[in-house]
């Protein structure tokens, strides 16, 4: 029960690292509530898990606000978050339109930062609060097509380093972690509609040392990690979990 006792909140949360992570969380002690924008989903994860559930878009800033402070009443506190939430675009850059650009920075850098924010006076009340924000191992080495994806995940690991900074002094840990590819629906999506999927699976894993995708569960133990107290002198680190691609 390496989380008993501690009240988290995680955005994303109905499927893939999300729900992985809810999941675990659950199993290790903590009191968690689920934000996610599909509202069917999340309902299902709030029943089978038996937790606190809201549905709101990260990108919604006052549908976000009021959302954490239900979640944060619901649990009496709030000592964590672990910001799932994502989307991906796969779009070469002189194909890609500003809305592209602008929907994939809201969700992937500004939802994150307005979830922090909002939870922000909740997390200080804590003494011991703690931030996880789900970067990508495209913010470490770039990836083709998605110009915005890794801008936009570069920005969430630089903005976790400088949450770390400012909110030392409130007691307050930030950490990102940056998966490789994952057996999620959105990394599936990203080469099921080539022409070929076979040798397009083939060309993605060539660009690691473990020779096939990670599961939901290894990143969430390492928000497990990054959340309990045996991560207490880490702060401002951007884990690479990601089969090698990091250093390969």
């Amino acid at each position: 029960m390496r989380l008993e006792g501690r009240k988290v909140l995680i955005t994303g949360a109905a499927s893939g690292i999300g729900l992985a992570t809810a999941e675990m969380f659950v199993r290790e002690g903590a009191r968690v509530a689920l934000i996610d924008r599909d509202a069917q989903r999340i309902a299902a994860a709030e029943a089978r898990l038996k937790v606190a559930a809201a549905c709101a878009d990260v990108t919604d800033e006052s549908a976000i606000g009021l959302a954490i402070s239900r979640m944060t009443e619901a649990l009496g506190g709030l000592d964590g978050v672990v910001n799932a939430a994502g989307v991906d675009l796969l779009r070469p850059f002189a194909q890609m339109s500003l809305a592209e650009w602008q929907r994939i920075l809201a969700v992937n850098l500004t939802g994150p930062m307005m979830v922090c924010r909002a939870a922000l006076e909740a997390l200080a009340r804590s003494g011991h609060g703690t931030i996880v924000n789900i970067a990508s191992g495209a913010a470490l080495r770039p990836l083709e097509h998605r110009t915005a994806y890794c801008a936009a995940k570069a920005g969430l690991v630089m903005l976790t380093k400088a949450l770390a900074i400012d909110l030392a002094a409130s007691g307050i840990r930030a950490n990102a972690i940056c998966p490789g590819i994952i057996d999620t629906p959105m990394f599936r999506a990203s080469f099921e509609s080539a022409p070929d999927r076979d040798a397009a699976f083939a060309r993605i894993l060539d660009r690691f040392i473990i020779k096939h995708p990670g599961r939901p569960d290894d990143i969430a133990y390492a928000a497990l990690y990054l959340t309990s107290e045996e991560s207490a002198h880490v702060t401002g680190s951007a884990l690479a979990v990601d089969g090698g691609r990091a250093f390969h």
